[in-house]
């Protein structure tokens, strides 16, 4: 019974989509998503604000936050709703100090708290971050008022095309296909272990673990992956080489993974320097976006700096993924921290089913 109780709830009156009006990428997306997963009319929440992927405090107060707020109190959508879907066309990430006791944040990780805020009547704190209360509650269905968030994910890639694609997928989407999970073998690094217990955790014959210092390249038949990114120094190469499958998700230990959407030049690759030819959008390291391009459904990624204990931990949103967890819920069972740095993208309702 237990299982059963944590894979419902997931169809398309729990999920509020945002569409920023001001965008006509966010509108297409907005159609395309609807139509898809049968969002009802009334779960589509109209804003107008900037398409630039960073804004201000005040822009995401007034603009966002607000709006979003006003809507699901006049539509008596508040509880009911459990994900909030964010459109590529809404900003991406509020500026601010980036540091441990910053005020930087992804949008989407603020509006995870919108429901705590409008509950309380009050906003919550922004310097550091605040405890995700569903963080590691692998055996409890993710509920209101039992967990006083919205979990929320981002349809986001290169463009309008890649995004129809994770999203069409996601529909596609079956429990077959191999884990993937790729550590570093520094010896110095704790979230190795965190690797290594996530494959502990998956079922020995979907599981493919690297424990050496060489780069897995060039799978097939992947439906997740999880690993250093372009913090393992011996990775040399852009894209993995894998054929994903639909369904298929990844996570990585890299700072700046979501600092943009928008594409490289197709002769960048990734690198070391963090000046000269190796950065893209002031970084050299791995992008986010890249892995849905190369055939992901989904992923995590960060928009600043968010330190690796606040990093997704692999060893919690794998196996929820593999036992039938949807898309986002898996994400945020592995997420220690809200009104932090940490993106989900992909369709929230995007699930495997029961093994």
């Amino acid at each position: 019974m237990l299982a059963v109780s944590l894979t419902q709830a997931q169809d398309g009156h729990t999920v509020l989509l945002v569409v920023n009006d001001a965008s006509s990428l966010s509108r297409n997306i907005g159609d395309y998503y609807a139509r898809r997963r049968s969002i009802p009319q009334t779960n589509i929440c109209h804003i107008r604000t900037t398409e630039d992927e960073e804004i201000s405090r005040d822009v995401y107060n007034r603009q966002i936050a607000a709006p979003i707020a006003g809507f699901l109190r006049s539509s008596a959508l508040a509880d009911r709703v459990l994900y909030i879907v964010t459109t590529m066309g809404v900003p991406l990430k509020i500026q601010g100090t980036v540091n441990m006791d910053g005020d930087s944040a992804a949008v989407d990780s603020e509006l995870t708290l919108l429901y705590l805020d409008m509950k309380r009547g009050a906003p919550h704190v922004i310097r550091g971050s605040i405890p995700n209360p569903f963080f590691g509650k692998k055996d409890i269905s993710f509920t209101h008022p039992h967990f006083p968030i919205y979990l929320v994910t981002r349809l986001a890639a290169y463009d309008f095309e890649g995004v129809k694609a994770i999203i069409d997928r996601s529909l596609q989407a079956r429990n077959v296909g191999k884990f993937v999970i790729d550590e570093k073998n520094s010896g110095e690094d704790s979230a190795d272990e965190w690797l290594h217990s996530a494959a502990v955790f998956l079922p020995k014959d979907r599981v493919v673990l690297d424990t050496t210092t060489k780069v897995l390249y060039d799978l097939t038949d992947v439906i997740a992956y999880a690993g250093w990114g372009s913090n393992d120094t011996n990775r040399h190469r852009r894209f993995l080489g894998f054929h994903w499958l639909p369904g298929a998700i990844a996570t990585e230990f890299v700072s700046t993974n979501a600092r943009t959407f928008k594409k490289p030049p197709d002769s960048w690759t990734i690198g070391k320097a963090w000046s000269g030819p190796e950065t893209f959008a002031g970084s050299p390291q791995t992008m986010t976006a890249d892995y849905l391009f190369e055939g992901a459904t989904g992923a995590s990624g960060h928009v600043y700096e968010p330190y690796l204990a606040q990093t997704p931990h692999p060893e919690l949103v794998l196996p929820a993924y593999y036992k039938g967890r949807n898309l986002a819920e898996s994400f945020y069972l592995g997420i220690r921290s809200l009104s932090w740095q940490n993106v989900v993208i992909g369709d929230p309702l995007c699930s495997l089913g029961k093994p």
